[in-house]
């Protein structure tokens, strides 16, 4: 299967971003901590060479915390600063906030060397689609200011919100690159929902994401689902779908129904923290 979603607005929406990446002193990007380095744009990169760069590692209640702290580790050694957080959860806001205080720690002495005292910073909250920039807000706001849903491409459009008089934030549309060069990149996009289910072959993703349970995370499917470790990935789909009541009429099993619910409880942490790559 060919991993692949670029709409419009998301030519747009890089765009807004390069017009907007003067006004702002540092670059939050959000990636998601079950996929580190495949949740990453390098448009994003290519856009904020010199700004100040916080990597947050977002949903990190999903992952594998042992992966969450060798990519953090890795992130650090290349000049990033990286925190892992769940964005729903107000306990890492004040670990943000000062790590934000040091990103940000030259250009605020180069504000009082020229007499300009109390500037709020302004950071630019950027990431792919579905990896929870709204919720991370809305979070650090203490309020609603953001549209959220669990699906990519809710927000559309840019947002200044001002949290307090020293930070500002800057809301924009989660985005995606033209083409992926690597495809296993685009599967794990696809498998953390980053692609619209709607243009994939969701019984083959749930398959491929079968056949890497069964490598990395063994038990899953086991205690899960009752299946067997020795089965083949179609055959273990086969058993979720049995175990779970997904059933066509005439008795047959309905394997896509199996594939959603597998993808399902993957994406909401039903199967466990589980992370689908490493550093190397």
């Amino acid at each position: 299967m060919n991993y692949q979603w670029y709409p419009g607005h998301m030519t747009k929406a890089k765009r807004m971003m390069q017009e907007d990446i003067k006004l702002i002193d540092v670059i939050i990007e959000l990636v998601d901590a079950r996929i580190p380095q495949s949740s990453r744009n390098p448009d994003i990169d290519e856009l904020g060479r010199n700004k100040a760069r916080i990597l947050l590692l977002n949903k990190a209640d999903l992952a594998d915390a042992a992966g969450s702290e060798a990519w953090m580790e890795r992130f650090r050694s290349t000049g990033h600063y990286a925190v892992a957080m769940d964005s729903r959860n107000k306990n890492g806001m004040n670990v943000l906030g000062k790590v934000l205080q040091e990103a940000c720690r030259e250009k605020t002495e180069r504000d009082r060397r020229r007499g300009i005292l109390n500037r709020p910073v302004r950071a630019m909250v950027a990431g792919i689609p579905n990896v929870g920039k709204s919720t991370f807000i809305n979070t650090y706001a203490g309020k609603a200011c953001t549209k959220t849903g669990n699906r990519p491409g809710v927000t559309k459009g840019k947002q200044w919100i001002r949290l307090n008089k020293n930070v500002e934030l800057l809301d924009t549309p989660g985005i995606l690159w033209p083409k992926f060069e690597d495809q296993a990149v685009g599967m794990r996009l696809a498998m953390i929902g980053s692609i619209r289910d709607e243009i994939l072959n969701i019984e083959e993703l749930a398959i491929e994401l079968i056949v890497f349970l069964q490598a990395r995370y063994p038990e899953v499917l086991v205690q899960r689902y009752g299946c067997a470790k020795d089965l083949q990935p179609a055959a273990a789909l086969g058993e979720i779908g049995k175990s779970r009541g997904c059933i066509r009429r005439g008795n047959e099993l309905d394997y896509e129904k199996a594939a959603a619910l597998l993808l399902d409880d993957f994406r909401s942490g039903k199967l466990g923290r589980i992370t689908l790559e490493f550093p190397e």
